[in-house]
């Protein structure tokens, strides 16, 4: 597949591909790995996003109708599928983001987990549940109701596990489905869709819409959209929120990204700190918001610590996708650029500079760069670069001897996604439970890295109290109270003043 030009099918429409006759506007889709790779060159259409919420609306009743068994089955043979293409998925994801072919091979194994874990645990979270006398002799039931069209907005980050993180518990739920997925990375929306025209949804229960910046504002802000599921940055998560600001009706759950913490006390075992940590900063080329951005380190390990960081730092191997390296390239131009220039605002605002990232120049030309480590002079909460999500493989590092302080620090960019914390004392790890405004906080272990039969999702401009991962399933779906009275009526227990003839 490498370098092989890909045919573009169009949007993804009530169950097949349409090519639209006259597109609204076009962008082309390149590797950024290797800038000769022209993959594809997609349209778009502004009506298909008219269409695609019609289609989904049309579809919600009949497939809300059908019963869990059956939608398991679409399931199942979307997971077969996945499986059976794991190895042209994980090709697709390389050429389109770049990250090396072992990390895209991790994503791609995450599509079929991810319905494993979905209908095998997660689905328990929204069981029926009967409560006899909830009130005298009147049982109650607790069910758990889908909630029509929901928008999926993807990421060009992870452009097949993230997305599907969000529409394979919406499908199992009972909604349909309009995605739009992330301009940078069209060839792996379109062959999610693929996988689902060979899986055989009932047509309009799955759609795709590509397109720019435009086309994810107005699907948002779609009348017929019940709920918008969005992986992204905070600035884009925040103009969704602004977009729907009337439509008060529809959930929305936002995950925004994150500057994260990682803190290493005197107590820590070293070896592995520093490798965690490495993994950490540099996995996906800190193209997570799960990565590693700043790293706090007990003052009697810190000089150990920066010494034995900078030496593995520098021999990580970056190159092109297929050679497997430990980096691969970032997304785009731009993401170079904004690279690059947090370096100088990082010396600027007095961090000193202990390996600077730059752009690199490889056999193959494309978006690479090099890691980089900034030493903080002084804690700054008002810092520009101490405060701000790069999304690139850069790291801060503090010195630290006091806890309190030290969470001061954690919390203090108004990101709250993940904190580790590498000690041997569960006293501090107590502490770090309580202070720390994260919605995930991991003991000796990455930042990088979740599970799906745990919950995802952060606090403050991280997200808004929507997490993803196993709890997935609750914002796909509406808690609905019923009480259920098998008595009959009984003329002698009517309320005070009714006459009942």
């Amino acid at each position: 597949m490498q370098n092989k030009n890909i045919q573009f099918l169009g949007d993804f429409l009530n169950g097949r591909f349409v090519l639209s006759e006259k597109p609204d506007g076009q962008f082309k889709d390149e590797s950024p790995g290797d800038l000769s790779d022209q993959i594809l060159t997609a349209q778009y259409s502004l009506d298909n996003i008219e269409k695609a919420c019609q289609h989904a609306k049309a579809a919600y009743l009949p497939w809300a109708r059908l019963s869990l068994d059956q939608r398991k089955n679409y399931l199942l043979k979307l997971k077969d599928i996945f499986v059976a293409h794991e190895a042209e998925i994980a090709e697709a994801i390389a050429r389109d983001t770049g990250k090396a072919l072992w990390d895209a091979v991790a994503e791609a194994k995450n599509l079929a987990a991810k319905i494993d874990i979905t209908l095998n645990e997660s689905l328990k979270l929204v069981q029926e549940q009967r409560i006899s006398n909830a009130l005298p002799q009147v049982d109650g039931v607790l069910r758990y109701k889908s909630r029509g069209v929901m928008a999926v907005i993807g990421p060009f980050n992870f452009p097949a596990h993230l997305p599907n993180g969000h529409i394979v518990p919406a499908l199992i739920t009972g909604n349909t489905i309009v995605f739009k997925p992330s301009e940078q990375t069209p060839f792996v929306g379109q062959l999610y869709a693929q996988m689902i025209e060979k899986a055989g949804f009932p047509p309009g229960v799955f759609n795709l819409v590509q397109g720019e910046g435009e086309t994810g504002k107005r699907l948002v802000a779609h009348e017929l959209v019940d709920g918008v599921l969005f992986t992204g940055s905070y600035e884009v998560g925040l103009k969704i929120k602004q977009e729907t600001l009337t439509h008060y009706w529809k959930i929305l759950a936002l995950e925004m990204g994150g500057k994260n913490a990682t803190v290493v006390w005197d107590d820590a075992e070293m070896d592995k700190a520093v490798y965690e940590t490495i993994v950490g900063a540099y996995m996906s080329v800190g193209q997570r918001c799960s990565g590693t951005s700043r790293v706090i380190l007990h003052d009697k390990i810190a000089d150990q610590f920066i010494e034995k960081f900078y030496q593995v730092a520098k021999k990580l191997t970056i190159g092109h996708w297929s050679k497997n390296p430990f980096m691969g390239s970032l997304i785009n131009a731009a993401a170079v650029e904004k690279y690059v220039r947090f370096q100088e605002m990082a010396n600027r605002e007095n961090c000193e500079s202990i390996m600077r990232g730059k752009s690199l120049e490889l056999d193959v030309k494309g978006h690479y760069v090099t890691p980089s480590i900034h030493l903080v002079k002084s804690f700054d909460p008002k810092s520009v670069y101490q405060k701000t999500e790069i999304f690139g493989p850069n790291v801060a590092i503090y010195r630290s001897s006091d806890f309190e302080n030290t969470m001061d620090i954690v919390n203090s960019t108004g990101y709250g996604l993940c904190m580790a914390l590498f000690t041997q004392n569960m006293d501090l790890y107590n502490e770090a439970l309580l202070k720390a405004r994260v919605g995930l906080l991991n003991l000796n272990r990455t930042t990088n890295g979740a599970s799906s039969k745990l919950p995802f999702g952060g606090m403050g401009k991280s997200g808004n109290d929507r997490p993803s991962g196993h709890f997935a399933v609750q914002y796909c779906t509406v808690p609905l109270a019923s009480l259920e009275d098998p008595t009959h009526f009984d003329k002698t227990k009517l309320l005070p003043g009714v006459t009942f003839e």
